[in-house]
């Protein structure tokens, strides 16, 4: 007896069937994980420092708006990323 998610996906692959990457995209999107890895981690540490010194100061609205920014970077930044590997795997469909 199939579970219901055995049977979701195969309702699932005849709709949209599922095409294999190519070692060439699997490739490019291990790079493009990689490389947006580090623009987040980029961005954390500087946030993370410009945190610290309002952190001193005692300024808690700067606080306050600096994490604000690094949730919205840090969203727009994967945002991106997810936009790029949907291009990468678009090309096999071409």
């Amino acid at each position: 007896m199939k579970t219901a998610y055995e049977l979701a996906m195969e309702r699932l692959n005849k709709t949209a069937p599922l095409t294999p990457l190519t070692a060439e995209q699997k490739a490019r999107l291990a790079e493009l994980d990689a490389e947006y890895k580090a623009k987040i981690a980029d961005r954390e540490i500087f946030i993370q420092g410009k945190l610290a010194q309002a952190r001193a100061k005692g300024d808690w609205e700067a606080m306050d708006a600096l994490e604000k920014q690094l949730a919205s970077e840090r969203k727009a930044l994967l945002a991106e990323l997810e936009e790029k590997k949907e291009k990468v795997r678009q090309q096999s469909k071409k």
